[in-house]
């Protein structure tokens, strides 16, 4: 048995803010005098360019990490350069805990918290479908 999830879409949302800014700011500068306009649009183009960035470190974050429930292991890999990995035994699994606040609840994201014995626990924030996640988990 295999299941995974991955980083919810949400971890766009700052870059797509962003970008929504710097067309905002160049319409302002289409109604403004000259030289509020070049300030303007000066701005605009910071926030475009500032805008990809987050936007592909988000993407970047997104594809560079996995989460999976074997027939054997909870197991969260990240990084692209530098890989962490964090794996734990189904054995060893005492609780698992969803935390999900009310936009997470609306668009299907949450934090999905996996508590081992020896207090030991291993947060997965910001994953889509966290209840199918955890139930992957508990019936296991």
């Amino acid at each position: 048995m295999l299941s995974w999830t991955h980083l919810h879409w949400f971890v766009y949302l700052r870059g797509m803010f962003t970008i929504v800014i710097a067309f905002a700011l160049i319409v302002a500068g289409g109604v403004a005098s000259p030289r509020s306009a070049t300030i303007l649009h000066f701005a605009a183009a910071a926030a475009f360019l500032l805008g990809c960035w987050l936007l592909f470190v988000a993407w970047l974050r997104r594809m560079s990490t996995e989460l999976a429930v074997t027939d054997r292991r909870v197991i969260h890999k990240s990084g692209i350069f530098g890989r962490t990995t964090h794996e734990m035994s189904l054995d060893k699994v005492e609780s698992v805990e969803v935390r999900q606040s009310l936009a997470g609840r609306l668009f299907n994201y949450g934090t999905v918290i996996v508590r081992g014995t020896g207090s030991t626990w291993e947060p997965f924030p910001r994953i889509a479908d966290p209840l199918v996640f955890r139930s992957s988990i508990t019936a296991a």
